[in-house]
């Protein structure tokens, strides 16, 4: 079976405040929206932020849908960037969790959460290459 992500779906409690971090702080527009969900077309997948009640109804979990142990990751082309787009996410609504820092592993990463409270880690790694579409390549 091919390795592959198709649709990533967050829960949210508000569109307009979850599409104000996406848009202003991403930059990110999103290809279709309604008043429950927006879809952002990414490099090979899709993010879907929905409604919590709406996700957790479609699952039939209700009840369920929260930020979990887990982190997403927007890897950027240098050490700079990485503060400068942290710093544009917290300006439009995201909360700081780390700031940037050089991890003993190498590289340098923080991390932010968006305004539901999911996770998201800003990391350079000079080992992973990012073409021109923004597609990450594993490297060591």
């Amino acid at each position: 079976m091919q390795q592959q992500i198709s649709v990533i779906t967050l829960g949210i409690a508000d569109l307009a405040r979850s599409r104000r971090f996406y848009g202003e702080g991403f930059g990110w527009t999103p290809v279709f929206e309604n008043p429950e969900i927006a879809f952002y077309q990414m490099n090979g997948l899709v993010l879907g932020t929905w409604l919590k009640p709406e996700l957790e109804k479609d699952m039939q979990r209700p009840g369920l849908v929260s930020p979990g142990a887990f982190a997403l990751a927007h890897n950027v082309g240098s050490v700079e960037a990485v503060n400068t787009l942290i710093d544009r996410l917290v300006q439009a609504g995201g909360r700081l969790l780390r700031p940037g820092d050089a991890p003993v592993h190498g590289g340098f990463r923080g991390y932010v959460a968006d305004p539901d409270d999911h996770g998201w880690e800003i990391a350079f790694n000079p080992a992973w290459a990012i073409d021109e579409n923004g597609h990450v390549s594993f490297g060591l």
